[in-house]
């Protein structure tokens, strides 16, 4: 059975921002629009940030089994967050194919950080006192561009 310990929670973590950050570098370099470039570039920059941050809390995570109500509990939840059909809509293979509009990539990228914001808020109880914060402002952040989206698809 695959028991996920913190130090791995915070590497699905890392991962998720990585696509996040990869897909807002697609979006910015697709449409030509002004203002859609310089939104999903400053996404990508975000989420750049967000991967520094994890890093830094993986560094200092240590490679412990996390307490469940019973055994495989967040082996389970934590797979079941990481498999999400929307990222592999996305990868560049389908791309394409998937994101055909300035629209249709704001509606994935609330999305994601919805995706994020659960991710986080699930990511807490797991998480030693110390990084609790760090996850707190991360879910902030995560909530802004979700208001900076919201905003720009209001606008198109």
């Amino acid at each position: 059975m695959n028991i996920f310990n913190a130090a791995e929670i915070v590497d699905l973590g890392i991962e998720k921002e990585k696509k996040r950050r990869d897909f807002y570098g697609l979006v910015a370099e697709k449409f030509e629009n002004k203002d859609l470039k310089e939104l999903f570039t400053k996404l990508k920059e975000w989420e750049e940030l967000h991967i520094k941050k994890f890093t830094e809390i993986r560094g200092k995570v240590k490679d412990e089994e996390p307490v469940e109500s019973y055994e495989g509990e967040l082996a389970t939840y934590m797979q079941v967050l990481v498999d999400d059909k929307l990222y592999a809509e996305v990868m560049p293979d389908n791309f394409s194919d998937n994101v055909k509009s300035p629209l249709r990539a704001i509606q994935y990228s609330i999305g994601f950080e919805k995706d994020a914001i659960l991710f986080f808020n699930e990511l807490l109880p797991y998480t030693s006192a110390r990084n609790k914060d760090l996850i707190i402002e991360l879910t902030k952040e995560e909530k802004k561009h979700i208001v900076y989206l919201h905003e720009l698809r209001s606008r198109i």
